[in-house]
């Protein structure tokens, strides 16, 4: 599977505590938001049932 990249902005509070948490819980800032992006839809799909993605969408941008 190749990566596609997510470009955002962050303040410089946010974006120290975000460095803080991942590291006490032993991940890269990176590995954090994926993380939270994983949990974030996987408690989505919980409450509204799996999210359908259409096969020509995957491979899309």
């Amino acid at each position: 599977m190749k990566g596609k990249h997510l470009g955002i902005r962050i303040d410089p509070e946010l974006h120290r505590k975000l460095h803080y948490i991942s590291k006490y819980e032993g991940r890269s800032a990176n590995g954090q938001i994926l993380y939270l992006i994983r949990r974030c839809i996987a408690d989505f799909e919980k409450e509204h049932g799996e999210i359908e993605v259409p096969a020509s969408e995957e491979t899309e941008r």
